[in-house]
């Protein structure tokens, strides 16, 4: 006797009904994945980096970056170094706790992008960008640093993407980060104004569904 095999193809769309029932097992790694998706970072939720039961102050200072707000409607909000011409070389920082998303597609691409650049004048030595990464153990410390990004610079006056990636390995969907973003900036001689600004943050992650 010789087996008969029928394979039967339904289009897409085809069968009767437009739901799931409530009770079907889906998994997450069954739900298409959607690289790169992009979560705004609020400013609103940055902190002072080594006080983090402070907001982020108005006006930059001493190690601290700053946001600045401008006039509503007419400039955008954003993190500034403020003024640092002929400061020599000085660092300003901001936290901010980032959280992985429960759908969060464990193991894939996991990052974090700022917008960002220089106003009025670019520093004459360097001005670059630096993001750490903190998992807490859930005991009162943290592990090592996750960024696996340098230090990119954005001594430029035309701002640009700088992406710092998230090792993988070391993040679970539902962890919560702490991050700390820092500004360094070396100016010795110019005389106009030498301000490196964040204008927006991103997080950028593989999810499922």
């Amino acid at each position: 006797m010789t087996a008969i095999t029928t394979q039967i193809e339904i289009p897409n769309a085809s069968l009767p009904g437009s739901a799931l029932a409530a009770a079907a097992e889906i998994t997450p790694m069954q739900l298409a994945q959607r690289a790169n998706q992009a979560t705004p970072i609020a400013f609103t939720s940055m902190r002072v980096w080594d006080a983090i039961a402070s907001m982020v102050v108005g006006t930059p200072a001493a190690d601290d970056l700053g946001l600045v707000t401008g006039t509503p409607g007419t400039h955008q909000p954003k993190l500034s170094s403020g003024d640092v011409k002929a400061a020599g070389a000085v660092s300003r920082k901001v936290a901010f706790e980032l959280e992985v998303p429960a759908n969060y597609d464990d193991g894939e691409s996991f990052a974090v992008r700022f917008s960002a650049g220089m106003e009025t004048t670019v520093a004459d030595v360097s001005a670059t960008i630096d993001l750490q990464a903190y998992k807490p153990s859930g005991t009162g410390t943290v592990g090592s640093d996750l960024v696996t990004t340098a230090a990119q610079s954005i001594n430029s006056l035309t701002a640009a993407d700088k992406d710092f990636v998230i090792d993988a390995t070391g993040i679970d969907p539902g962890d919560k980060l702490i991050c700390v973003l820092t500004i360094a900036t070396n100016d010795a001689a110019t005389a106009t104004a030498v301000t490196a600004c964040v204008y927006s943050a991103l997080r950028r992650c593989d999810t499922r569904g």
